[in-house]
């Protein structure tokens, strides 16, 4: 079994640190860690550091003997996932998943057809929560770089950055399109790729038009139309796959 990964503001150097405060808590009462069982400290950056417990100390005082520190490399190429906002609780899921998956950004977007609209304190808090449950899966599937939450992009932002993206792909559901296979899409080997996922009520005509402009292709993953928010998981495993990540 591989080791828990706890969240700290700075990766410690050595040779030992004090893990306390909810971090600390959480090791030490819940998940009852004893000396000598080994932990994984990052900020969630990329930057880590693998120890061993030396001491639990109080409810929430953790003591690590810090044994080596690395840096993981940048993803290559990244991936970011443009999710349109899903009703209900259905948006925290998709970013569980894609993080779990191993999804680089994620992307919120207020599509035409999007039910749920993030407007003032309602958004604020939507946004805080696709970002403490990307980190939360981060460390549940030990992960030491998490994926950045953006603030929400408007249809016109999304469309300059897939602009900007050395692969820009609309997934859409209509086999009568003009849409190739994602699985048999040509990919870069670095750079980025950025994949459109829509809404329940699908993206408009009019978002695809704009889309098309900036670069981007509607591509399909398979013969069943996926919900919005398992979608960007599908797609996100099947590039780690062609990609070489998941080798």
């Amino acid at each position: 079994m591989t080791a828990p990964v706890f969240v700290v503001d700075k990766v410690p150097a050595g040779p030992q640190f004090v893990l306390d405060g909810p971090e600390g808590r959480h090791a030490v009462s819940v998940k009852r860690l004893e000396p000598g069982e080994e932990v994984v400290l990052t900020d969630g950056r990329g930057a880590w550091a693998e120890g061993v417990v030396a001491a639990a100390e109080g409810k929430d005082r953790l003591v690590v003997d810090v044994r080596t520190v690395a840096e993981e490399p940048e993803p290559a190429p990244r991936i970011t996932v443009v999710q349109a906002l899903p009703k209900g609780d259905r948006g925290e899921l998709a970013v569980e998943t894609m993080t779990e998956t191993g999804v680089d950004a994620i992307v919120p977007w207020q599509a035409a057809r999007c039910i749920t609209q993030w407007r003032g304190d309602r958004g604020a808090k939507s946004l805080a929560k696709w970002r403490n449950t990307a980190r939360e899966a981060g460390k549940q599937s030990r992960r030491v770089r998490f994926p950045e939450v953006t603030e929400a992009l408007s249809t016109k932002q999304v469309a300059a950055l897939l602009a900007e993206a050395d692969l820009a792909v609309v997934l859409h559901e209509d086999r009568d399109a003009d849409s190739g296979a994602l699985a048999l899409a040509e990919l870069p080997a670095a750079g980025s790729i950025v994949v459109v996922v829509g809404p329940e009520g699908g993206v408009s005509p009019e978002e695809l038009a704009v889309f098309a402009e900036a670069g981007a292709r509607p591509y399909r993953l398979g013969r069943s139309v996926l919900r919005t928010s398992t979608a960007g998981t599908a797609a996100t495993a099947v590039l780690l796959a062609r990609t070489g990540r998941w080798s």
